[in-house]
């Protein structure tokens, strides 16, 4: 594991910005009486009750929406709960913007993932501080955050992909779980913000029908890659709150689904946080699913199923639900306690010099540590796809750089969807230019094609090709920006949000042919949220990078990269198809030939590719040879940096059960550890393999663990057919014996 990582407490935030707290002007306090729920002392659930019991139906109806309002007679302030934080404070003003969540997910780096997080809790507590102070309640001031996207990223068309933590539910649970428990802080008393885990469950596009879909996989494919990121949160993460998805899960929507939120999510995995829906989601049982004749049924619906608060206004109609008997009074005061609970869970009816987090001032939202860590988690981010006759890093031959293409120039290019507000975003033009100066390399630009379309002006490529030819390197910037990818009515330029093509758009791609024609060396660098599909490229362009949408900082780390002060380790979180025809109808949620596990075509690169500067040597791999069924399964194996420079290695665990049945995934990631080690360094890397690792789910959608002989391959990419490691990567296969359960 990664250094730098140990555990952030709320007292130990708390004492180190003692004299930062006490500069800043003293916090107004709200309206405190005798009654217990203003007693810090008394339980938890005993001053949620007091104060739920001293509402009247009204009041507790009227906390049911996002928009709470205030109950001055109780000194209850008024509180909004939609609040965004999915690779930094999003919708809020200025604050540090991270790589996008699939950019995060390919450095396969959870003590980084987790310290990202809670670098962002911070600056969220920060600026709710100082909406406190200022005494506003307004949409994005809260601490109540719907983030993590836990969605897998099953079809490489959907725009939202980019917030995903990748296609792979193994990945996804341990980087989302860090994720969550960054956010949510340490203090067992109070957690520094909520984190809320969406969209729960089978959600992945596409986009435009979201809103009335009905996603069908077989049972098996729900419990073996819908669910388990979810209940990892749950159980591991202890994550505050669930949002459900827009679209149906089996006939039912989602929002209203008591199977889905009460069966699986209160009664198996035992959650006990509040339940939030996706906005505008409770109308859609009316509009979209058609399952109710009314918003008020609708609500009443949701709010039984376990829904407890609405993203929009539909719960206002739970007055009109109420009178006519289609809820009851209980089921509106389990929902009111459980909203507030986590209110005073967050310390908002608590002194606030009794809340460590309190202390947090403006001053750590976009600090220089944070800063920092953007660069770090950026240059962590990106994968060297493809590196021939050693084309990177860019050696001192290199004088001269042309830097051509749409994205090279564009702060957009940067922040990808649910982005804060950079004050000092570095392209990744000025990131190579800054690179340049420093090693007196001079940098030329042109920007060569449009982003979209079939091709610019004449004179726009004629000014490239002049760029370019009298470079001694091209480094091509190609790709997409969120503008063109996303969330459903996010852009008007592309309001479906979905690609419709994985390749790049025609006038880049033209652009590409025509700089590699004129015999300079190529590097071309890609941007997008999920996998590019440019076979032509991978066959005539030496040195490919994908730099993701890597955050304000990701010009600096890319050119940290290309001039070789970092070495790459980036991991692929995405399979990538070699053309549309590869995928499966889109609509479709059944997994067969989807993701690496289900593939049934050779990828133009697979999922956990990625190659370095420096070259590694695994030997001494120590497991069990013999394992009980439902344990823990420690390995470990030597890892030696055989190169002449320190660069990081992941460390990836796949399993196979030979002669597993059709439906089975033909191998699935089982851990992972991200591992620095300097030139000639050897180290000892410990995973320890969750008992879910060694089962598989079965046809009708019961976990069972596996028994006998099972395949294992632990090295620096996934292995190929054979269970061999790709050209370019070192790992050792073996196999291990599973006991039959007596």
């Amino acid at each position: 594991m990664r250094v730098g990582a140990a555990p952030r407490t709320a007292l130990a935030v708390g004492a180190t910005l003692t004299l930062l707290a006490c500069a800043r002007p003293p916090r107004v306090e709200g309206v405190r009486g005798p009654e217990p729920y203003w007693d810090p002392a008394r339980p938890l659930d005993a001053r949620v009750a007091d104060l739920v019991a001293r509402m009247t139906p009204a009041e507790k109806l009227g906390q049911l929406v996002t928009d709470a309002p205030a109950i001055p007679r109780l000194g209850v302030p008024a509180y909004h709960w939609w609040n965004e934080a999915l690779h930094g404070v999003a919708r809020a003003g200025a604050a540090t913007v991270f790589p996008q969540v699939i950019g995060l997910a390919a450095t396969f780096d959870e003590p980084l993932v987790r310290r990202v997080a809670a670098a962002i809790s911070d600056e969220a507590r920060a600026k709710y501080n100082e909406a406190q102070r200022r005494g506003e309640h307004g949409r994005y001031q809260g601490l109540t955050f719907f983030s993590p996207n836990l969605n897998i990223f099953r079809d490489p068309r959907w725009g939202r992909g980019q917030e995903t933590w990748g296609e792979d539910p193994a990945l996804t649970a341990r980087l989302g779980v860090a994720f969550v428990r960054g956010l949510q802080g340490d203090d067992p008393l109070h957690p520094e913000v909520v984190a809320t885990a969406k969209h729960f469950a089978a959600h992945s596009g596409p986009e435009l029908l979201r809103h009335s879909f009905d996603a069908r996989p077989s049972p098996h494919d729900l419990v073996d890659t819908y669910l388990p990121q979810f209940e990892a949160a749950v159980r591991e993460g202890a994550v505050a709150s669930i949002m459900p998805a827009y679209n149906r899960l089996e006939g039912v929507p989602c929002a209203a689904s008591p199977a889905l939120l009460g069966a699986t999510l209160r009664g198996a995995w035992g959650f006990d946080g509040y339940v939030v829906s996706d906005c505008g989601a409770v109308g859609d049982i009316v509009t979209g699913h058609h399952a109710a004749d009314s918003t008020a049924r609708a609500a009443a619906m949701a709010l039984d199923a376990g829904t407890d608060l609405s993203c929009g206004p539909e719960f206002g109609d739970l007055g009109a639900a109420r009178a006519a008997g289609l809820v009851t009074d209980a089921a509106v005061e389990r929902a009111v306690t459980r909203l507030f609970r986590a209110r005073f869970r967050l310390g908002m009816f608590d002194p606030p010099s009794s809340v460590a987090w309190s202390s947090l001032p403006m001053s750590v939202v976009e600090s220089p540590a944070h800063r920092a860590l953007a660069r770090v988690a950026a240059r962590e981010s990106i994968v060297l796809l493809e590196n021939r006759g050693g084309a990177l890093p860019l050696g001192p031959r290199v004088r001269r750089l042309a830097v051509v293409g749409p994205v090279a120039d564009d702060v957009d290019v940067l922040l990808g969807n649910y982005h804060g507000e950079p004050t000092r975003p570095v392209t990744l033009l000025e990131g190579l230019r800054a690179g340049g100066r420093a090693r007196g390399v001079t940098v030329d630009y042109a920007r060569g094609a449009p982003l979209v379309g079939r091709g610019g002006s004449s004179a726009q490529l004629a000014d490239a090709l002049r760029v370019a030819r009298r470079a001694d390197t091209i480094v091509a910037t190609l790709g997409l920006s969120a503008r063109y990818e996303g969330e459903e009515g996010e852009t008007a330029e592309n309001p479906s949000g979905d690609r419709t093509t994985l390749g790049l758009p025609p006038g880049q791609e033209r652009l590409l042919e025509a700089l590699v024609a004129t015999g300079r060396p190529v590097v071309l660098v890609l941007t997008g949220g999920g996998a590019l599909s440019v076979p032509w490229a991978a066959a005539h362009v030496p040195a490919i990078v994908l730099a993701w949408y890597p955050g304000e900082e990701g010009g600096a780390a890319l050119a940290d990269v290309l001039f070789g002060d970092a070495s790459p380790a980036g991991r692929l979180p995405v399979t990538v198809p070699r053309s549309l025809e590869d995928v499966p109808p889109f609509a479709d949620y059944s997994m067969k030939g989807r993701t690496y596990r289900y593939a049934e075509k050779p990828p133009l690169w697979a999922f956990g590719h990625g190659l370095s500067y420096a070259t590694f040597r695994y030997s001494s791999l120590v497991v069990a040879p013999s394992v009980e069924p439902g344990k823990e399964v420690p390995l470990s194996v030597d890892v030696e940096n055989t190169g002449t420079r320190a660069a990081d290695e992941v460390v990836e665990v796949y399993l196979s059960k030979p002669g597993a049945p059709a439906f089975a995934p033909r191998r699935w990631l089982a851990g992972f550890a991200r591992v620095t080690l300097a030139p000639r360094e050897r180290r000892t890397v410990q995973i320890v393999l969750p008992a879910r690792a060694l089962s598989l789910v079965e046809e009708a959608g019961n976990r069972a663990p596996l028994a006998g002989k099972v395949a294992i391959a632990v090295g620096g990419a996934q292995p190929d057919d054979a269970w061999r490691f790709p050209a370019g990567t070192a790992g050792l296969t073996g196999r291990l014996s599973v006991a039959a359960r007596p």
